[in-house]
């Protein structure tokens, strides 16, 4: 599997976001309270879903599946104008990203142990401090194995 290298440029997004670790995970949960309110959000600018990730420094450098880090659950929309009571903002920041097209089950792990300890290694690129997201368009079917998704993994030339 070999990714895309994309540039990105910034996206505004307005979604729900949770606390969690790979141990306690409340994916089900975030999706479940953010879908039926998704309609509240006018300004979308597709029908595609984010799910987004964001890890504190050095999250990878001694991983554990008991660390925390934020997720979200949003859409992409043209501004923050009209952003729903009990919803927030959040801007995707420019970036290079390694981009995984993924067919198979959302909880297959596999995937991302390929990225991290066999792609990763032997590309000529390193981890960016920047969110980690998926996008979820119109071939992702939640636990399915006929279902699509991108992977974007945030990235930088090697030092």
């Amino acid at each position: 599997m070999e990714p895309s290298i994309v540039p990105l440029t910034e996206k505004k997004l307005v979604g729900n976001r949770l606390r969690m670790s790979l141990t306690d995970n409340r994916t089900g949960e975030l999706w479940r309270g953010f879908l039926p309110r998704r309609k509240d959000v006018h300004n979308q600018i597709s029908s595609e879903l984010y799910s987004i990730q964001e890890y504190e420094p050095g999250y990878f450098k001694s991983f554990s599946p008991d660390k925390e880090f934020d997720k979200w659950a949003a859409v992409e929309v043209t501004d923050f104008e009209a952003v729903p009571d009990d919803m927030e903002t959040f801007i995707l920041p420019t970036g290079l990203y390694a981009v995984f097209h993924y067919k198979g089950l959302s909880t297959d792990t596999s995937v991302y142990q390929y990225i991290y300890t066999t792609w990763l290694p032997a590309s000529e690129y390193q981890l960016d401090h920047r969110p980690h997201f998926e996008v979820l368009g119109d071939k992702y079917k939640n636990n399915d194995p006929a279902s699509e998704e991108d992977i974007w993994i945030p990235i930088k030339p090697r030092q």
